[in-house]
């Protein structure tokens, strides 16, 4: 895959899902083929069988994507709980090796992926006979990540060690996006600052609240 995003966060509740939508309605406003993935989804509601609603439907729906939200996931879990708790507690091992087939079965139609990560950058995919973070996803998948950060108070130290880990493994990173961000907030405008200079990585996005579209340069992204 030679073009492509992996979204990830700070933290669980940071707006991973949101940026997600936003990325993709921005991508295909620009006329570029783009298609979406999450490997691990937690917090799913179902009915026979059936997935009803989820952070994918809400993608889906907010970018017009005309699929099933079941194509577009390996693992779906009732729980709303960290990947590898849930897939305990619902006696499903998770293998990497079916995601990998999975995200080449999507990527195939589009000429730009985005996909979603879960939790942090250090979330716990699966815990059982082998373990598996979300770094071993995003290297697997050979894509650079997005960081979401909030803008909020506390994002500096946060986000200086979700670079930080994410270096450790090796793992480019394309760059930040504040999100929950406030124009002329003093605090948030110093965070957006301070970022930059003590990570080295760019923000090259901000996302105000209820914001329908992105402040950032398509070309940052692709």
């Amino acid at each position: 895959m030679e073009k492509g995003i992996f979204i990830t966060a700070t933290g669980t509740d940071i707006g991973k899902t949101y940026v997600s939508s936003l990325w993709m309605k921005e991508l295909k406003k620009k006329g570029t083929s783009t298609g979406y993935f999450k490997p691990v989804l937690s917090g799913a509601q179902t009915k026979n069988g059936r997935m009803v609603d989820s952070d994918v439907h809400y993608v889906c729906k907010t970018a017009k994507l005309l699929k099933r939200p079941e194509e577009l996931v390996s693992y779906a879990f009732k729980m709303a709980a960290s990947p590898h708790l849930a897939a305990k507690m619902e006696s499903t091992p998770i293998k990497k090796e079916k995601i990998f087939s999975d995200f080449q079965r999507v990527s195939k139609e589009y000429d730009y992926m985005v996909v979603e990560g879960c939790g942090g950058i250090a979330c716990p995919i699966y815990l059982g006979e082998e373990t598996i973070l979300l770094t071993d996803l995003v290297q697997m998948l050979g894509l650079e990540i997005l960081i979401v950060a909030s803008a909020e108070l506390g994002t500096i130290n946060t986000t200086i060690l979700t670079v930080a880990f994410a270096q450790k493994h090796k793992i480019p990173i394309r760059g930040i996006v504040l999100n929950r961000f406030q124009r002329g907030n003093f605090l948030h405008e110093d965070n957006r600052i301070q970022i930059e200079r003590l990570t080295g990585i760019p923000v090259i996005a901000i996302v105000q609240e209820n914001a329908e579209e992105l402040e950032f340069c398509i070309q940052n992204l692709l």
